[in-house]
């Protein structure tokens, strides 16, 4: 369930209120009537199931609350009702199957701007997976992709191109763009300063076995790629973020940025652009698979919206 909170204009409340009333995925209704301060208004709340929640927010859209109002959703982990186990069934689908646009809009939105966090996560990560060549410490390069928070542009590149987003799409090819040459070039410095003072010796990975698969690129790397790609897509589109934990260490996208400045310190050209063709291919692989996942659901949730009547009493 979901929690619906919209600040409406009083001439517009019993529109809202009627709409929500008559719908079936609707439970917990109240109105607060002259309580909304800026801008000013009534407050309506509800509890609404998640698979209703995209066509519940795209007619309080159609009727402007978004511009003069307000609406916000928020996730409850509870709910212990016969109203709300009521209106999870009367709604159509699985809860866990249904895309909430609207959020998902705006949680890749918030995750694919470059800002000095997203930057110090992906240097930590980059650095990370440079000592993690270096030691021929696989542990560590996991670690690395654990942190790399590169996931949330490339997802949100994918909902730009099914959503037809240039403006999603220029905000998150920002963030790569500039994330991991930044990136990249720190952990160049890192590892020059490194080898210079003696504290590591880049040379190490001319006899590495344990992490030579970050730059070993192939078939295998695409194919990975795409499952990762999927698997993050559906974990954000479901609620199941747990999941995107398993995609963080499955990707060799941070490691081989990493892997690319140590081999080039050490002389290594080969395994350098070996390891940069490695994070491309990742990138790429993750953004169409998905892309592709996308697609399949929003198609298989306009056919199921197509079949059912927008509300019912």
């Amino acid at each position: 369930m979901l929690h619906l909170r919209a600040v409406c204009p009083p001439e517009r409340t019993d529109e809202v209120v009627e709409f929500l009333r008559t719908h079936a995925g609707t439970a917990h209704l109240v109105v607060h009537r002259g309580v909304a301060v800026q801008p000013e208004g009534d407050l309506i709340e509800a509890d609404i199931a998640r698979e209703a929640a995209d066509e519940i927010v795209d007619a309080l859209c159609a009727l402007h609350l978004d511009r003069s109002g307000g609406i916000t959703l928020e996730a409850l982990d509870t709910a212990l009702s016969d109203a709300a186990d009521a209106a999870e069934e009367a709604a159509p689908g699985e809860g866990a199957d249904a895309v909430v646009w609207q959020e998902l809009l705006g949680r890749t939105g918030e995750e694919s701007r470059w800002n000095l966090t997203f930057q110090a996560f992906l240097v930590i990560a980059c650095l990370l997976a440079a000592v993690g060549v270096v030691t021929d410490s696989a542990v560590t390069i996991v670690g690395a992709m654990v942190v790399g928070p590169e996931f949330g542009p490339l997802a949100a590149i994918a909902v730009g191109l099914v959503l037809r987003r240039r403006d999603l799409i220029a905000r998150a090819g920002v963030a790569l763009l500039v994330g991991f040459p930044v990136s990249m070039a720190v952990t160049l410095g890192a590892v020059l300063l490194g080898s210079a003072t003696g504290v590591f010796d880049p040379s190490a990975i001319v006899g590495n076995h344990a992490v030579d698969f970050v730059y070993q690129v192939g078939v295998a790397s695409f194919v990975v790629a795409l499952l990762a790609g999927a698997a993050g897509m559906l974990a954000m589109t479901s609620a199941k973020s747990a999941a995107l934990v398993g995609v963080f260490i499955s990707v060799t996208t941070v490691p081989a940025a990493g892997y690319a400045m140590v081999a080039a310190v050490a002389g290594r050209w080969d395994r350098a652009g070996y390891s940069v063709l490695q994070l491309l291919v990742n990138l790429l692989g993750i953004v169409l698979a998905a892309a592709a996942v996308l697609l399949v659901r929003r198609r298989k949730q306009s056919s199921a919206a197509l079949r059912r009547p927008l509300s019912s009493g």
